[in-house]
């Protein structure tokens, strides 16, 4: 699945084509906007780099995520090309796991303990973790040091979904937008995904540590979310 790899819109746009154990990335978009379908684009290509991810989700059930999964990965397929392979589908099997904490249940001692024991019973050691369904708007600073901690702690990259709204345009003084305006030093790369005339744009706005004024963006096919041809 090289071929999927090397045309992941996260690992085109960052220079280091990787997010990197210890660091925090996030995607901002709107309602409908494709948050979920990013971040899953960005675990299969984590997958398929050989590398192990545990998807956290705090709206939606394991089945529901599952079926994302498998929607997502039969459409790249279909988009690229690409004969379903019974190894690459045991990979997508084999090399995740759904963490699901929905109804307020979620806490990150409660994820620590997750991570500790699939390590120990289960042997299964992610390399990244997708959060998808985060509320970034009522929760304070201190969460995300948290989640900073358990990067370092058990040498992950961490991948989040932050919800933005149409209607607020409010951006900092570096052009990161809400909700993200006051955690900007926490992250390593922020990218915003929008719905624009021209479809859907993926803008990266921070990238390890260097701000990009204007941002760096591509076109994404609404349907797999990868690149369109320029």
């Amino acid at each position: 699945m090289n071929d999927f790899f090397s045309v992941c819109p996260s690992r085109l746009l960052s220079k280091s084509q990787e997010l990197g154990a210890g660091n925090m990335g996030v995607l901002i978009a709107p309602a409908g906007a494709g948050k979920t379908a990013c971040l899953i684009n960005i675990a299969l290509s984590t997958i398929f780099h050989q590398k192990r991810i545990v998807h956290v989700s705090l709206k939606e059930g394991p089945d529901k995520v599952l079926h994302y999964y498998n929607v997502m990965y039969s459409d790249i397929l279909r988009a690229l090309d690409i004969k379903d392979d019974p190894e690459h589908r045991e990979m997508v099997e084999r090399d995740k796991m759904i963490l699901a904490y929905l109804n307020n249940s979620f806490d990150t001692d409660r994820l620590r303990a997750g991570l500790t024991n699939l390590k120990n019973e289960l042997r299964f050691i992610p390399s990244a973790l997708i959060v998808d369904g985060l509320d970034f708007e009522i929760l304070d600073r201190a969460v995300f040091e948290e989640f900073k901690k358990i990067a370092d702690g058990f040498g992950v990259e961490i991948w989040f979904s932050a919800l933005s709204h149409r209607h607020t345009a409010q951006t900092n003084e570096k052009g990161i937008p809400q909700p993200c305006i006051r955690l900007e030093d926490i992250f390593s790369i922020i990218m915003q995904l929008k719905n624009e005339q021209s479809g859907v744009v993926l803008t990266l706005l921070k990238d390890h540590g260097e701000l990009i004024p204007n941002g760096i963006s591509i076109r994404l096919d609404q349907g797999t979310f990868l690149p369109l041809a320029t």
